[in-house]
């Protein structure tokens, strides 16, 4: 049995890092099989030598977020563990680094990943940037706040928001009123990020002057968008020709971000995504940036991981079985 002794500079970090009904710290106890206790500031770890210095390691990482202002959630604490495992806990300082945005309520938004982290910058850096990955990892919603602090920021003039109209493997049939009711459940997403970053009367506001735009990707076309934050979502529903369009909307002063998930493209078996056209044709391009998220990025809850991870498996283990298939042939 090794100990290792761990102390904070105030019991309010103590307090954060232990969480509602001491939560957080029962996740480390059960991850690394270690018994935690604390007297005042002093925290003392028990366990096995590799067991107790890995759980040590996660502590103090929860305790420098906690002194930089962090609230210390389940999704910190499992990104931590992910991160001691990995060898990079030396990185976790950058976990609390740069808000993207304020939301109307006063909360301030952050990449809360470091692959997050490395999306952001790619959005600032570039012209346009291409951010693929499975559900949960932020990829819109970030993009969403970038465009918000763009536009607080008067670098550009409009948020344009798009995305194609592709059922989710349903047919939603004749949906009733004028032609933004029936757009409107392929764009609720959109809306509901915006609502959140502005409030609804401010996103109204905006909406009647023309700042911002949210529609289906068929309106793009024929249009040159200048000065504009543009955000093509689902992009694994568009077709190549619909992505060339879109791309080729470009304007001056403009920034084009894309996000989308490869594993969930809803098109018509004989139809390429042009999402993954563009992925291999835009690579290596000065001022495109291609950010791939994976599952250790997704901030929704822990089964989310789970399920991505067990539909990748399975999907592996399909491969090489539709590949003696066809061999047979």
């Amino acid at each position: 049995m090794n100990e290792r002794i761990i102390n904070a500079e105030r019991i309010e970090q103590i307090i954060n890092v232990f969480g509602s009904f001491d939560e957080n710290i029962k996740r480390i106890e059960d991850t690394y099989h270690v018994k935690i206790t604390n007297r005042g500031t002093e925290l003392k770890v028990s366990g096995e030598e590799e067991a107790a210095d890995r759980a040590s390691r996660a502590i103090e990482g929860l305790l420098t977020l906690a002194a930089k202002g962090e609230v210390i959630d389940e999704q910190k604490v499992r990104y931590l563990i992910d991160l001691v495992s990995s060898g990079n806990e030396d990185k976790i300082g950058q976990m609390a680094k740069d808000v993207v945005c304020i939301t109307a309520k006063g909360k301030p938004i952050k990449a809360k990943t470091l692959g997050q982290q490395r999306y952001m910058k790619a959005i600032l850096k570039n012209t346009i940037t291409i951010g693929v990955g499975p559900a949960g990892t932020g990829k819109t919603y970030l993009a969403v706040a970038a465009a918000v602090a763009a536009f607080r920021e008067k670098t550009v003039n409009r948020i344009i928001l798009t995305r194609p109209a592709v059922e989710a493997g349903e047919r939603l049939g004749f949906l009733p009123g004028d032609l933004q009711n029936k757009v409107d459940p392929y764009l609720r997403p959109l809306y509901d990020a915006l609502y959140d970053m502005l409030g609804a009367e401010t996103y109204q506001k905006y909406l009647e002057r023309g700042n911002i735009e949210v529609a289906p990707l068929a309106y793009m076309r024929g249009r040159t968008l200048d000065d504009s934050f543009i955000i093509l979502d689902e992009a694994q529903n568009t077709t190549r020709e619909q992505m060339k369009m879109f791309l080729t909307r470009l304007g001056f002063g403009s920034k084009i971000v894309i996000t989308g998930d490869v594993t969930q493209i809803d098109l018509p078996a004989d139809k390429t995504s042009g999402l993954k056209d563009a992925i291999s044709l835009l690579d290596n391009i000065p001022d495109i940036a291609i950010c791939r998220l994976t599952a250790s990025d997704v901030v929704r809850h822990a089964l989310v991981q789970k399920i991505i991870a067990a539909y990748e498996s399975g999907e592996k283990k399909r491969l090489p079985a539709q590949k003696k298939v066809y061999r047979k042939k």
